[in-house]
This record gives structure tokens, C-alpha cells and sequence, in this order.
């Protein structure tokens, strides 16, 4: 538990104006906020790498009505976003209210600014719609990813970070929609051409360039060293200070000694979640977790939190997908591989039971409800030759194809019969599967589960093969399984915070110099994934809010802040 006071303050060991926990892009968008706005700031990290589960994502952020797209003349607007949130999110709780909604479409246009002042380069993915486009308030191209970073600026320091867990490369969340298939449309080919040109480019000039998760990482920790804000690594944050029921400090191991900080303005819980958390895994959600998250994910700023009274909600969620295991703790988030043609998925008797190319989240809820009733866990993505040859699959990349072949993870048959049985499947059930849908596929009409139907679905399709670019006849030899699991991308659930990024208790009252964003909080996006970059877009404005918030907390502790309120430094 945590404390309740301390000695006078010749007890501190330090005293700063603003504690942040984590270096993802909850902590590191904090911390960038509060030292813009005057604040005496410090970043811990509880591993020894920096970058958190943003250094090993895509990258990008889902930001509704933003200035990079406006500017570009897309067209958004945040009452559209508002419907939009409404009809995916609804309100499943105060930490997904109309309050936090507004709140987080409001502070987009304020961190946007923020960044770009200090010399982040934002593009558009203009071509990836909403996760659920025929949705009213639905569009295309609401996520921002940076062009591309140069570790390099780092000056040494990013060989402490998570750079290497990610794409070693400047690939953009932008490109890989067609990369996966760069040999079999010319478009995708076109896009690979390119990508293989930026690269050499960039190398020849001597960048060290990145992009998706390791740009993102990599550049809002340059803005953050440059600014002049400490960070700490292997220092994790043990026990929450109290003082006359406001948190005013934090215990934090480092060297293997306590160190005791006192935090004038408050604290900022960005720690993530609890993806690496065995024994929470199976108390809330019934698994013991299948994640891409990287270590550290323990939920311990979730725990702190819960031991000054905070509120917790949605435990039993996470950012699901679809997971092939690579590795004896690792696995593969797939993700084109079972919306391209050629690929249907089926559960352990032998039938469908999900549109394989709806979106990840869903994915893994489908497979967590349909293993309730049939076993479904682990299921299996079935694909023919064409599907081996014509798309890229990530895990038979080195050394994962190996590790899936020797462990049973991948599967290769003659004719399906055979692999039906490699995979304990009824061969009969399987062929029957298997001729429906191959009936759905030269009609382009999935009866079932409408395959194809939306402009997300059809984003990570293969517009060569007609007359649905995500139905091909499961039909040529030799035939593949890959056994997939409900992975995902780290869990969604945590403390329960308010517009401001405060921390509650569970009677909606607020813990005073507590703030927490991005996993270690119950999302805003609730149950669902509105879209591409729906988890870190959050994270990181909610993040700039909770700094601005307690930057402006002066005189009135309890006054109300603007959302919009620009930093200063502008």
C-alpha cells in the first residue's frame, strides 16, 4: 500500500514540479507538455530501454479532424468524429463519457502544434480509412504517422531504446498496405521500388533513419532530451506518497537504493499496461496472454494507482488480434496475411466462424466468444499455394518461419485432406468448409460473413483478383495452416481517469496530483478500435492534457482547464 506521509521535507531526496512514469508516448508526450509550460520535470522508466510499447508498434495515431490532414484538404470535423465515437465506442463507462471524448478531440489540435514547434514532421496515411468506414461520421485518413526520424540525433542515447524490437527501417505505416503484396500487383510493386530507393537514399546521406514505432519513440524522446527533461532507466516507481489526501510524491529504486522525490505539481502514470502480467492475465481476462507487448508491462502503474484508491475498469480487455506463435514467449501479430485472398480461417472443428479481414480487435474478441462454445483456441488461418507466394508473411521471416515450422506453428499438407488431419481437423468438415466459401469467392459474395463488404476490409485485399479483392478460391496445392491465438498489441484496461487525465476514485471523486494516460488507464475507444492508431492517439493527447493540466494548477488546485490551451514556447 501506499503511504500516507513523511517526514518534513529534508525527507525528499529531490523535488521536481512533474514525476513522469514511462517513456512510450503517454509519459514522453507528458513530459515534453510540462517542460514547454514551465515545469521542473523528470522522466523514470522502470526497464533499462527506453521507448515502451510505442517503439515496437506501427506508429501512427489516430487523431480525428487534425491540422495535418486539414491542411492537405481532407475533410473531418470533430462534431463528425463526435458521431463517429458515438456509434463504435457508445459509453461503457466514465472513462469512455462525452466528456473525455470532447476532451480528446479537442487537445489534438493543441499537441499536433506542440510537436511540430519543436520539429516533428507529421504526414497522413491518407488511404487508411476508419476501422469502421459505412459508420456515420466514418473517414479516411485520420491517422498521422512521422515521415521518418533520424536516431542519429540522439547522439548515442538510442542505443538504450526498444529501436531494434521494430522495423530496422524508414517504412511507413503508409506503405505497408501494399508492400504485402509488392509482388504480385504492379502498384505493390511500385511502393516496394520506392521504399527500397528511400532506404538507400537515406543510408548514403549516413541517416540512421526509422519509421513507425522507432520514429514516433525516437522523436518525442529528442524533443524531450533536447528540452533539457532528465530520464532515468531501471528506475521504477515503488510506492505513491500521500499527504492530506493529495499525492505530492514517489518512491523510486534506483541503483538498488529507495530514492524518495517529491512532485510539486503532480504525477503522470504512463507506464502501459499489463500485457506481461501472467497472473492478472488470467484473473481478468481468463488467458495467460499471447502479446507483442515488450517487457515491463506488469501493470505496476495500474497497481500504485489502485493503492491510493483509484478506480480500475475494462480489465477483462486488450488491444486483441491475431497472433502466430514465433518463439517460446513471442508472437507474430498478422494481420494483411489473413485478409488477402487465397485464406480462410477455421475454428478446431473445422468451420468459419469470423470475416478474417475485420479488424484486429474484433478478430480477437470473435475468437475469445466463439472458443466459449466451440474450441477455438488455437485457431487456424488456412491458405493455398498462392497465397504462400503472392503475399508477404511475416512470420515465415528468419527466424520466425523456422520456429513455427519445428514447433507445429505452421503446417504443410499435399491436399487438404492431409492437412486436416497434420492439424486434428475432421478432413470432411474441412473440405465442406472449404467448398462453401470457395463458392463465396468466385461470386464475390461472402453469404456468411460479408468478406469484402467495407473500405477497410478491401484496404489490406488485393485489387488484381476480382470480382473481391479479399476472396480467392482456397483450391491449389500444396495447402498451409498457421495456428493462430488471441494475441494482441498490449491490454486496454486500467485506471479510470476524467477529461483532464486525473485519476478516480471509484465514487467519481478525484485523487489530487494524479494523473495517468495511454494503457495504464481504461481507453477512451472503450471495447472497440475506431481506428489505425486509435490506442498511442490517445495516449499521447491524454498524456499533453494531464501536463497542461497541472501546469495551470497554481492558486485553484480544482480549476477547471481549457483543453485547447496552447504551450507556451510558441
Amino acid at each position: 500500500m501506499a503511504r500516507r506521509s513523511i517526514r518534513p521535507d529534508t525527507a525528499w531526496d529531490r523535488e521536481v514540479d512533474y514525476l513522469v512514469a514511462g517513456t512510450g508516448a503517454a509519459g514522453l508526450s507528458a513530459a515534453i507538455a510540462a517542460r514547454l509550460n514551465g515545469l521542473d520535470t523528470l522522466v523514470v522508466e522502470s526497464t533499462d530501454k527506453w521507448g515502451g510499447t510505442t517503439c515496437i508498434s506501427g506508429g501512427g495515431l489516430w487523431l480525428p479532424a487534425n491540422p495535418v490532414m486539414l491542411r492537405e484538404g481532407a475533410l473531418d470535423s470533430i462534431p463528425d468524429a463526435l458521431t463517429y465515437l458515438d456509434r463504435t465506442v457508445g459509453e461503457p463507462g466514465p472513462f469512455a463519457n462525452a466528456a473525455r471524448k470532447r476532451a480528446f478531440l479537442d487537445g489534438i489540435h493543441g499537441f499536433v502544434r506542440m510537436t511540430e514547434s519543436q520539429g516533428l514532421r507529421w504526414r497522413t496515411s491518407a488511404q487508411y480509412p476508419d476501422y469502421y468506414p459505412d459508420l456515420p461520421g466514418g473517414r479516411v485518413g485520420r491517422a498521422i504517422e512521422l515521415r521518418w526520424f533520424d536516431m542519429k540525433k540522439l547522439r548515442g542515447y538510442q542505443k538504450h531504446s526498444r529501436m531494434d524490437e521494430g522495423l530496422p527501417a524508414a517504412i511507413r505505416n503508409d506503405d505497408v498496405w501494399e508492400l504485402g503484396r509488392a509482388w504480385s500487383t504492379v502498384s505493390g510493386f511500385v511502393r516496394g521500388a520506392r521504399i527500397v530507393a528511400r532506404i538507400l537514399s537515406l543510408g548514403i546521406l549516413g541517416k540512421q533513419a526509422r519509421g513507425m514505432g522507432p520514429a514516433l519513440a525516437g522523436g518525442l524522446m529528442w524533443v524531450t532530451r533536447k528540452n533539457g527533461v532528465p530520464v532515468w532507466l531501471s528506475a521504477p516507481m515503488t510506492e505513491l506518497v500521500v499527504e492530506n489526501d493529495r499525492v505530492v510524491g514517489a518512491v523510486i529504486e534506483r541503483d538498488g537504493k529507495p530514492v524518495r522525490i517529491r512532485a510539486r505539481r503532480g504525477i503522470m502514470l504512463g507506464s502501459g499496461g499489463f500485457a506481461r502480467n501472467t497472473e492478472w492475465r488470467e484473473k481478468y481476462q481468463g488467458v495467460p496472454g499471447w502479446t507483442a507487448a515488450p517487457e515491463g508491462q506488469t501493470g505496476s502503474g495500474i497497481q500504485l494507482g489502485m493503492d491510493v484508491g483509484g478506480d480500475v475498469a475494462m480489465m477483462d480487455d486488450a488491444w486483441w488480434g491475431a497472433g502466430v506463435p514465433v518463439g517460446d514467449d513471442k508472437t507474430g501479430f498478422i494481420l494483411w496475411e489473413r485478409s488477402f485472398p487465397y485464406s480462410l480461417v477455421v475454428d478446431q472443428s473445422g468451420e468459419r466462424f469470423v470475416n478474417e479481414s475485420e479488424s484486429y480487435v474484433d478478430f480477437g474478441h470473435d475468437i475469445l466468444a466463439r472458443n466459449k462454445t466451440v474450441p477455438a483456441i488455437p485457431c487456424w488461418l488456412v491458405t493455398d499455394t498462392r497465397h504462400r507466394h503472392r503475399y508477404l508473411n511475416n512470420v515465415l521471416l528468419p527466424p520466425s518461419g523456422a520456429w513455427t515450422k519445428e514447433h507445429g506453428a505452421q503446417v504443410e499438407a499435399p491436399t487438404l485432406a492431409e492437412l486436416a488431419a497434420k492439424i486434428s481437423v475432421d478432413p470432411e468438415r474441412l473440405a465442406a468448409t472449404v467448398a462453401r466459401f470457395n463458392e463465396f469467392a468466385r461470386a464475390g459474395i461472402d453469404r456468411d460473413f460479408q468478406r469484402g463488404r467495407t473500405e477497410y476490409d478491401r484496404y489490406y485485399g488485393d485489387p488484381s483478383v476480382r470480382p473481391n479483392p479479399n476472396l480467392g478460391p482456397v483450391e491449389k496445392g500444396p495447402f498451409y495452416a498457421y495456428q493462430v491465438v488471441p494475441g494482441d498489441l498490449g491490454t486496454k484496461g486500467g485506471l479510470v481517469t476524467d477529461e483532464h487525465a486525473r485519476v478516480l476514485r471509484s465514487d467519481g471523486s478525484v485523487i489530487s496530483g494524479l494523473y495517468a494516460a495511454g494503457n495504464a488507464t481504461a481507453s477512451v475507444m472503450g471495447h472497440t478500435y475506431p481506428g489505425p492508431g486509435a490506442t498511442i492517439g490517445p495516449a499521447a493527447v491524454f498524456g499533453y492534457l494531464g501536463a497542461l493540466h497541472a501546469a495551470q494548477q497554481v492558486n485553484n488546485p480544482q480549476a477547471p482547464v481549457p483543453p485547447t490551451f496552447v504551450p507556451a514556447g510558441y
